[in-house]
């Protein structure tokens, strides 16, 4: 893994990048929980290489990271969705012009705040053809997604236990507009697993079963539905 530049409309911003031990494979996006572009998030792009693909994390908050649960609320609050939307657009436009992407559409993974982000991708670009949310949040009500881009793109949702009473509901919800606009979307439920089941470093929530089943269905997901070059 590797410290990288994107372009955003003129702006450098940061960002991690990990090529395959191949040299090449499909690409894939990386968007971080509401505590910044942490290990955890690294981590998980040096895992996607590993698994064969180009994997690409941006970072949303500009420098700016926490442990703090309280400060990564204000931190997620205040992110601009449109902004957001815009970075996620430059990166898939970055790893699309690198030599050793091979796929024609590149994929999205995200988890929390960044699997809410992850559902949003595949409506802010054309070149985004599928996504892996893990327990999304959407906690931004001024933020109308445009599901009519979702025709034709597919989506797999990993939910946990505990999210159901809050998250449940809208969870439904985006799936029903997903599938209505003419995309593909699969849920996914997780018994007995807590928020965040899927971060190895946060013992307390983590679930190494859910964990494994959530990432191999990913990885299948991503193989099947945006690996070819056309």
């Amino acid at each position: 893994m590797r410290n990288v530049n994107v372009d955003i409309h003129g702006e450098q911003v940061d960002g991690v990048i990990a090529i395959p031990a191949a040299g090449s494979g499909p690409g894939v996006i990386v968007i971080q929980e509401w505590w910044g572009l942490v290990p955890h998030i690294r981590g998980v792009v040096t895992r996607l290489a590993d698994a064969g693909f180009v994997a690409l994390a941006v970072d949303h908050y500009r420098g700016i990271e926490t442990t703090e649960p309280d400060e990564a609320q204000k931190l997620m609050m205040g992110l601009q969705v449109s902004g957001a939307a815009a970075d996620l657009a430059g990166a898939a436009t970055y790893l699309l012009g690198r030599p050793e992407v091979t796929s024609s559409k590149i994929a999205v993974m995200g988890f929390c705040m960044g699997g809410g982000l992850a559902l949003l991708a595949p409506t802010v670009s054309a070149n985004i053809g599928c996504a892996a949310a893990f327990y999304p949040a959407m906690p931004w009500p001024d933020y109308a997604p445009d599901w009519a881009k979702y025709a034709g793109k597919s989506a797999m949702i990993h939910k946990a236990q505990s999210d159901e009473d809050w998250a449940g509901p809208k969870i439904a919800e985006y799936a029903t507009a997903i599938t209505a606009h003419g995309g593909r979307v699969e849920i996914f439920d997780y018994p007995g697993s807590e928020h965040a089941f899927f971060n190895d470093e946060r013992p307390e929530v983590f679930a190494p079963s859910h964990a494994t089943a959530a990432w191999e269905r990913s990885t299948a997901f991503f193989r099947a539905q945006c690996t070819l070059r056309v």
